[in-house]
């Protein structure tokens, strides 16, 4: 049953970052980006076999090469993305058609690699998954927050030039 249970996470993980890829949401600066592919990786290292030990080597370089798509998959997902800043300053993002493209790039090449080790006899288990696409919202979150840093603030009106008068008068 674990490994349906993995199955079903990797399932609703990926159906999660679609979803919330094609809407406009806002895009906050806090700290709860690293949730998601923590929990990836904590799933991935409490299971044994991420690398195949009948070949070690080749299924290091497939794991190394499933990282890289991730990672290249969440650069260009975040270079994609189109950000913008509404007139309260606030930050907001949406996927474009270019967006689904490179996630669909992304998955492509991943099951492009999963069945050359499978064909090649290597054994890629779901450790080895969930570590890659782990990899793909650290690099995302990485790229939009460096270019949310670049784009400028809306300018606010500038306060009036008199000063407000009071509300209430001193008898004098």
């Amino acid at each position: 049953m674990p490994g349906f249970l993995n199955v079903l996470v990797i399932i609703a993980v990926i159906a999660l970052v679609v979803v919330r890829q094609c809407p406009p949401q806002r895009v906050s600066g806090d700290r709860r980006w690293w949730v998601l592919p923590g929990v990836l990786l904590v799933m991935a290292l409490r299971e044994p076999g991420p690398v195949d030990p009948r070949h070690q080597a080749q299924s290091v370089g497939v794991l190394g090469a499933e990282v890289a798509v991730g990672v290249i998959t969440g650069a260009g997902w975040a270079w994609t993305t189109r950000l913008w800043r509404a007139e309260d300053r606030a930050l907001w993002g949406k996927g474009t058609r270019a967006t689904v493209c490179v996630r669909t790039g992304g998955l492509t090449l991943r099951a492009a690699l999963y069945g050359l080790a499978a064909v090649r006899g290597i054994h890629q288990g779901v450790p080895a998954l969930m570590t890659a696409l782990a990899a793909t919202p650290v690099v995302r979150s990485g790229v939009l927050a460096w270019r949310a840093a670049e784009i400028p603030q809306p300018c606010r009106a500038p306060a009036e030039a008199t000063p407000p008068r009071p509300a209430w008068k001193d008898r004098v």
